[in-house]
């Protein structure tokens, strides 16, 4: 096993991004914004298919590319958002696994230090297929390394980090990180069980905020309606929000007792692989930005958005010069619509009008690498 040397110095990224925490880091923060761990896959979609495969048949996709993705996904999101991000995963000592590795910590500016790369472990693959705003997934890879070997007994110290709750489960970081003072954001996947039992998340309890979509918020708590669904939720966790597709998203705070929704935008998706990702990803940087609650899930919901209109999960993700087009391009409507102008109009003090990124203006790369069908060519001599 190799571990790489990457650290966060004072210059932030390899490639700085906007940084939306500028105005509230002080000598003695936590060196990470946020730290998360899991499984990396290498992604390889497939876009423009008319339809779904038929068995027997050969379909030919207008579209195709590859990037890292799993848990790559909401590490790229958080660092295009300008947070310094930290990832505990394993990478196989294959092509695909160096692939992975150097996108991220090269492409990306992620911090790879908690990372391993295992000797003789295949890197896990994921062939995703997108069409009529769907998408079939193909999954295929080893027995992972022990947890021991690729995760931290400690992680890093950070301001937040972010977990995928997996029932009858307890991962012992997370009640680690909590104690340190880390604000734990945490979402879950489906329940193959079928118990939707709150009392089989235990780490739940350790949670700042909790971030299911409808169908999963609903089973959890036995209610019919996903807004009902998220204030039962609150009597586990603090802050819970819940995603509805295209009607948006919406939250409470039992904290404040503040409650928001806010409608999804309306967009041509491509591929809508990492979209949650970048939602949360989103929400996060809201909410340690100390930005208002209906602000966080309408940035959120924008910057999922904007990625359902690339390819791929990881490079799909938007930066702040993204952000920044979007916001000219709504203004420059004629006929736009004055409440969603409203809605939005906190970006004015984020955003340029001009051709910087974003807040503080430095000059990260841009346009963002995006997801291409081959996942290198040769260098010439």
């Amino acid at each position: 096993m190799t571990a790489s040397t990457a650290h966060f110095g004072e210059e932030h990224h390899r490639h700085p991004g906007a940084d939306p925490l500028a105005a509230l880091r002080t000598p003695g923060d936590p060196p990470v914004d946020v730290y998360l761990t899991g499984t990396v896959f290498l992604d390889i979609v497939f876009t423009g298919l008319d339809s779904a495969p038929v068995r027997g048949t050969e379909s030919w996709a207008r579209g195709m590319g590859s990037s890292p993705g799993g848990v790559a996904n909401m590490a790229t999101a958080l660092a295009r958002l300008g947070l310094r991000t930290s990832l505990a995963a394993a990478f196989g000592d294959d092509h695909y696994g160096d692939y992975c590795w150097d996108a991220l910590e090269q492409g990306e500016g992620i911090d790879l230090s908690p990372s391993r790369t295992v000797s003789g472990w295949h890197s896990p693959v994921t062939v995703s297929l997108a069409y009529e705003g769907e998408r079939t997934m193909i999954s295929h890879g080893h027995e992972a390394p022990p947890e021991d070997r690729t995760v931290p007994g400690r992680p890093p110290r950070a301001r937040a980090a972010v977990a995928s709750l997996t029932p009858g489960l307890r991962a012992p970081w997370i009640a680690r990180a909590a104690a340190d003072g880390t604000r734990i954001f945490a979402d879950v996947g489906w329940d193959d069980t079928g118990a939707w039992d709150l009392a089989a998340l235990p780490d739940l309890a350790h949670c700042e905020a909790f971030l299911p979509n409808a169908e999963e918020a609903m089973r959890y708590t036995g209610t019919d309606c996903p807004r009902a669904a998220a204030h039962a939720l609150t009597e586990h966790v603090p802050l819970a929000v819940v995603t509805l597709g295209a009607d948006g998203a919406y939250a409470v705070d039992r904290r404040t007792g503040e409650t928001a929704e806010v409608p999804a935008i309306a967009v041509e998706a491509l591929d809508p692989t990492g979209a949650g990702d970048v939602f949360v990803a989103g929400f996060v940087t809201g909410t340690l930005a100390g930005w208002p609650l209906a602000d966080r899930l309408a940035f959120a919901g924008l910057t999922a958005a904007l990625s359902v209109q690339e390819f791929g999960g990881s490079l799909s993700a938007p930066g702040w010069s993204e952000v920044a087009a979007w916001w000219r391009e709504v203004r420059s409507v004629d006929d736009q619509d004055p409440a969603a102008l409203t809605r939005y109009a906190f970006l004015a003090g984020l955003v340029p009008d001009g051709p910087g990124p974003g807040p503080g203006h430095p000059a990260r790369p841009w346009p963002l690498r995006r997801a291409v069908p081959t996942i290198g060519f040769r260098r010439p001599l």
